[in-house]
């Protein structure tokens, strides 16, 4: 993406020669010719399409990362509460705040705070503290904590930080001072378990998951072009409840206009409008189901609790394929046509492969978060993976590995063609060290970054298995029983061609880190940790 913009500014660099144009105002239209994503991460995982790739990144590189250090830590004023803390940092590059025009870190807090930082030093820049005037029902545990919990998103256009407060009003904020510039506007449930924000033509995209506060698991939308008389749109995965959308980027943007979601455990029966157990395409913004996957063993999967929902899928293409990667808690990964999901009869991927959980466990194990993939410069495809819990017996055989791997790794793949069917599937490449355990990974200019977090990812006392169907028997762990037998994270910088590390950041993280997610912009990488610090790495001077 990088080369072909600059060619198109030497094309008008050309042209501009020629007929002898170098005036201004074709200097301020070259310039807002430029994509205004470039030097910047606006959204969980980079883009709508969640695909973790740092496409205008122009200064980190394979030869350069190994003089990563740390350039600052910084304590945030934030309480954490059930397990939750800050969200994945996003970046804005060129915001105008009083003290001049700064590239700025924003991060939302579990006690319903917003942070801007100057990336330059780690100051702060504002805070915004909500005020609920209504209260939770029940107090917050660490699967309903009724706290802020989607990652925000942002739209460099008009200049706002959209952020969804715990009892479920919209706010948009000046990125520049944090002032308020739309709503407030009731857009989900309060204190409904909410998933990274989204943002295409005008309209916010979350999803909701855990059936927190009475809140239906589903896909929300909100029109924020007419602040006076905003749209809001919702549908409901599961009439009866389940089918949690929670992966961590919540929705997934791909082309034609259509979101994709991986549902958790619950009904599936599509002609009654319930998908549980299954990746669905949605028409934007009605949000009326198009197409949808449902696994073999859905009813398998919902009954022993291995859920789809446990990831955001990621839209990317290959050749002339529109492709969508998704995974769960069973340790399956399902390669799907983007624009035909499942086939005619909707249960046909293009591939699966089985990478993890061969103990059929409902925790600790399988792939959680979301995905990355990348194009390198001979034109391949990538899709990077993080695989909780240990490798399985009926995994592919990977070229490259780099050693054991009982809590977790990240694992390669390229995309190719099958020699029978022409048609794409995943070819193995390497898996990494071992990942205590791997959040989603991001990727730019042949260096993939992921970070271990170190969190108990232990959710019961007990066997981690369904002893039968529908049946646990397990008694669920407090919140302070999560955060026990922590250990601080690491963020380490991966050979995205080998898995090979080029950087470990060793003891600079103090804290462990719960569903979160790394930034990568203008050569520095950011990330949070569960005492509300925010770290920044970047080049040593």
């Amino acid at each position: 993406m990088v080369q072909s913009l600059l060619r198109t500014v030497r094309r008008k660099l050309v042209t501009a020669r020629k007929i002898g144009c170098f005036s201004g105002p074709f200097l301020i239209l070259l310039a807002l010719s430029l994509p205004l994503r470039a030097g910047n991460w606006l959204t969980f995982g980079h883009d709508p399409q969640r695909t973790g790739w740092a496409r205008g990144e122009a200064t980190l590189g394979a030869k350069n990362v190994s003089k990563l250090e740390l350039k600052w830590k910084v304590q945030l004023n934030n309480q954490p509460l059930s397990l939750t803390a800050l969200t994945a940092p996003l970046v804005a590059s060129r915001v105008t705040t009083p003290q001049g025009v700064k590239t700025l870190v924003y991060v939302a807090g579990s006690s319903d705070h917003v942070f801007a930082l100057d990336a330059a030093t780690g100051r702060l820049v504002w805070t915004l503290t909500f005020r609920s005037q209504v209260l939770p029902k029940n107090p917050g545990m660490w699967l309903c904590p009724n706290n802020l919990n989607a990652t925000p998103t942002i739209d460099p256009r008009a200049g706002l930080i959209y952020v969804l407060a715990a009892d479920g009003r919209l706010y948009g904020l000046d990125l520049g001072t944090g002032r308020i510039r739309f709503g407030p506007v009731q857009f989900v449930p309060p204190y409904s378990k909410d998933w990274s924000l989204n943002l295409l033509h005008g309209v916010i995209y979350t999803s909701i998951s855990q059936g927190c506060a009475g809140a239906q698991s589903g896909i929300y939308a909100l029109d924020v072009r007419h602040p006076m008389r905003p749209v809001i749109h919702d549908l409901l995965v599961a009439k009866g409840g389940g089918s949690g959308i929670w992966g961590r980027g919540g929705v997934t943007a791909g082309e034609g206009h259509r979101l994709y979601a991986e549902t958790g455990d619950g009904p599936n029966d599509p002609a009654a409008g319930e998908y549980g157990s299954s990746v669905i395409a949605v028409k934007m913004p009605s949000l009326k189901v198009v197409d949808y996957y449902s696994p073999n063993d859905y009813n398998l999967l919902t009954r022993y609790d291995l859920d789809l929902g446990s990831t955001s899928p990621a839209w990317f293409s290959h050749g002339n394929y529109h492709l969508l990667a998704a995974g769960g808690k069973g340790g399956t990964l399902y390669l799907l046509n983007a624009d035909r999901l499942g086939g005619g009869d909707h249960q046909t991927p293009l591939e699966t492969l089985r990478l993890s959980n061969d103990e059929r466990a409902y925790e600790e194990n399988g792939i959680w978060g979301g995905f990355a993939t990348w194009r390198d410069a001979q034109g391949e495809t990538w899709l990077y993976v993080p695989v909780w819990g240990a490798i399985s017996k009926e995994a592919p055989k990977f070229p490259l590995t780099h050693g054991p791997d009982p809590d977790g790794c990240l694992m390669a793949f390229k995309v190719g063609y099958g020699a029978r069917t022409h048609k794409p599937k995943l070819v193995p490449q390497w898996v990494s060290r071992d990942f205590n355990r791997p959040e989603p990974p991001v990727v730019a200019n042949g260096v993939l970054f992921g970070l271990s977090t170190g969190e108990n990812p232990q959710q019961t006392f007990g066997a981690p298995v369904v002893s039968s169907p529908g049946h646990y028997g397990k008694r669920i762990l407090t919140n302070q029983e999560r955060m026990a037998n922590t250990h601080h994270a690491i963020l380490y910088a991966l050979d995205a061609l080998t898995g090979k590390v080029l950087y470990t950041s060793g003891d600079s993280m103090t804290g462990w880190v719960h569903f979160s997610g790394l930034a990568l912009a203008t050569g520095r990488i950011y990330a949070v940790d569960h005492d509300s610090r925010v770290y920044c790495f970047g080049l040593k001077k």
